[in-house]
């Protein structure tokens, strides 16, 4: 298990004078000025500093934090404001902001701890997915006229955002195929998990060597409370799906995460202030919408582009807004294709909110038969890593088993997702041998997290869909483009393969790519 961040500090206290610090400042140089400490090479440090003029510059507004306790330590349901991991209109607020005023938001990673920086999986087998997302919130916005109302928009500002001091480091990891799944899980159907360590804006893991890159901080979901109307709506359509959709949807056939639709469910309701066993608590559990999905509220987008300086727009459907957030990412590919697949972790976020008028009708068009059939519009913050070599991967919306499909486009992705992790292989990153059978976990874990792009590039062309998967040349140790010369293997991924991970032990076909290298 390894220490989490800095392993050296140069402090500051704000409350004193330059001169009165532990660790004496300077302001020139010169030879003979004495070291204030001494680091390795390699060991990443923390230095402090205060402004140049060192507090001389006073403030005259302060933003009020709003804490949410010592995430990294406490248990979710420990926490000194509680938190919630369903979506329901009666939650009660833990917290009310006015619109212009900065605001800190804390939360732990999306099992609430449940997963842990060590070298086995099971963690990620056996977790209890009833319990998850835990978020923080929900928080009431005010403005000089009042609260938010419904039909307005919430214009929420990420100002900043980070992981946790003393708890820099996540994971990624692929669940089980009876527990879980994801995307490819009937490639993929074991429980695996790769820790990573952030050094700055950049995460390196000792399970998948060879690559390390910058991370895109953000949110993993950011939403408001739907209406007690949004929320039946939710609850019709998808039990009709899980209901139904087996016998009717064709590719059920080619993607195989289960249950279709997580309906609600009472065994792991957690519901803020509502004391569980209440006849409240027992009346709202057996309402409240599940955070799997993203819907009309925003909730689980997982747009990995909402950093610093993003924005987004929210309906609001109830008075103040109550909007939630969690789930931070450090860094996630297009798609989180392996479901777990961010690189997870604890972080906090600083916010600023502005209220919209009327904004829903103003701005957002119905898609749908209400006048709440909407979606939430987001935009993009100028902060970003700068990539300028990409090589690109495409599939179409022919299956593994050859057969056509029509202008599919989760097929084509599918597809482009396969043929990018069987490349890959061929340099080492990493071919894994269980008996007969070949598993490139890594590169599924890889691809779900490191900055790649998936792009829909072309719907009209029938009977193909084309989806394409861009990833970043420079994330990785050696040159991956093809070349005259033999495929080289990457040194530091031989050294070592090892990933933890546990057995499969259900009796669900594997489905296998008959012409894959190693088949």
């Amino acid at each position: 298990m390894a220490q989490h961040g800095p392993r050296l500090v140069v402090p500051i206290d704000v409350t004193k004078k330059s001169r009165e610090q532990k660790l004496p400042l300077h302001n020139r140089w010169h030879p003979d000025i004495p070291p204030v400490a001494e680091v390795r090479v390699g060991e990443v440090f923390r230095v402090e500093m205060v402004d140049f003029s060192g507090g001389g510059i006073t403030k005259e507004y302060t933003a009020e934090d709003i804490k949410f306790s010592d995430q990294s330590v406490k248990k979710p349901w420990e926490q000194k404001l509680p938190l919630h991991n369903r979506w329901h209109p009666d939650i009660p607020p833990v917290a009310t902001v006015k619109t212009g005023q900065v605001f800190r938001i804390e939360m732990v990673d999306w099992t609430g701890g449940a997963i842990k920086d060590d070298n086995s999986a099971s963690d990620i087998k056996y977790i209890d997915l009833s319990t998850v997302h835990y978020l923080s919130g929900p928080i009431r916005v005010v403005d000089e006229d009042g609260p938010a109302k419904a039909g307005d928009l919430l214009a929420v500002e990420i100002c900043n955002l980070g992981p946790l001091p003393g708890d820099e480091w996540g994971f990624t990891a692929i669940f089980d195929r009876e527990n879980g799944g994801g995307f490819l899980t009937d490639h993929f159907p074991c429980a695996t998990k790769a820790i990573w360590y952030f050094e700055g804006i950049y995460a390196y893991s000792p399970h998948i060597p060879g690559v390390r890159f910058p991370g895109l901080t953000h949110p993993g979901i950011i939403g408001t409370a739907p209406s007690m109307e949004l929320l039946n709506i939710w609850n019709e359509r998808e039990r009709e799906l899980e209901e139904n959709g087996l016998k009717s949807l064709k590719l059920c056939e080619v993607l195989h995460s289960r249950p279709l639709a997580n309906l609600p469910s009472t065994k792991g309701c957690l519901l803020g202030k509502i004391e569980e066993g209440s006849r409240e608590w027992e009346k709202m559990a057996t309402e409240a919408a599940r955070t799997i999905p993203g819907r009309e509220n925003g909730g689980n987008c997982d747009i990995k582009n909402l950093s610093r300086g993003s924005k987004i727009y929210l309906p609001v459907f109830v008075e103040g807004a109550n909007f939630s957030t969690g789930d931070m990412h450090f860094s996630q590919g297009d798609g989180e294709v392996s479901f777990c697949g961010a690189i997870e972790m604890s972080g906090f976020l600083e916010l600023k909110c502005e209220i919209i008028r009327g904004g829903m009708k103003e701005y957002l068009t119905p898609m749908g038969p209400t006048r709440l059939h909407v979606n939430p519009i987001f935009e993009i913050g100028p902060v970003e890593p700068r990539f300028s070599e990409w090589l690109v991967f495409e599939g179409i919306s022919v299956d593994e088993s050859g057969r056509q499909h029509y202008l599919d486009a989760s097929v084509a992705y599918k597809r482009a997702v396969l043929n990018a992790i069987d490349y890959l292989s061929k340099f080492g990153y990493s071919k894994e041998q269980v008996g007969m059978e070949t598993f490139v976990v890594k590169v599924y874990l890889l691809l779900s997290c490191c900055p790649c792009e998936g792009r829909i590039s072309g719907i009209v062309d029938a009977p193909n869909a084309v989806a394409t998967l861009a990833i970043p040349t420079a994330i990785f140790d050696q040159d991956i483009r093809p070349k005259p010369n033999k495929v080289p293997i990457g040194p530091r991924v031989v050294r070592n393969p090892d990933i933890p991970r546990c057995t499969y032990d259900g009796k669900l076909p594997i489905t296998k790519n008959p012409s894959a290298i190693g088949s």
